[in-house]
């Protein structure tokens, strides 16, 4: 017990760096997809592109062709991607975390193929992709 006591300081780093090394298990996962991938399966055209940020944001800046949904705004919409079970799903939000909630409705609901986009609107504007206004 001495040892502890004496070595407090120690034992406080050893268990916070094995919670920040447990962080990133601990959150919510899903499958996502990166810009390369997402272009990739956009370009293919079986896929629809869900924006899940605010109609405010939606109309300043979005990926061509997107459908957007606010988050708040997802359960009772779903049924407007009904039509779309079959193909692949890729939810967007401004930097991709709030994409990340949105999924795991998505996959809830019973939708197979959904894929959040890593870093979200902000990482596609900034590689110079196609935004629609």
């Amino acid at each position: 017990m001495k040892f502890i006591i004496d070595n407090i300081w120690l034992f406080a780093v050893l268990l916070v760096s094995g919670g920040m090394l447990l962080w990133p298990h601990l959150q919510t996962r899903g499958r996502k997809v990166t810009l390369l991938q997402a272009t990739q399966m956009i370009n293919q055209g079986k896929t629809v592109v869900l924006d899940v940020r605010s109609a405010e944001d939606f109309s300043a800046g979005h990926i061509r062709g997107a459908v957007n949904i606010p988050l708040a705004n997802l359960p009772q919409r779903l049924g407007e991607l009904e039509k779309s079970r079959s193909k692949n799903i890729i939810v967007v939000c401004q930097a991709g975390v709030t994409s990340a909630k949105a999924s795991a409705q998505l996959d809830k609901a019973g939708f197979k193929e959904v894929y959040s986009l890593t870093g979200g609107l902000a990482a596609w504007q900034s590689q110079g992709l196609p935004v629609a206004k």
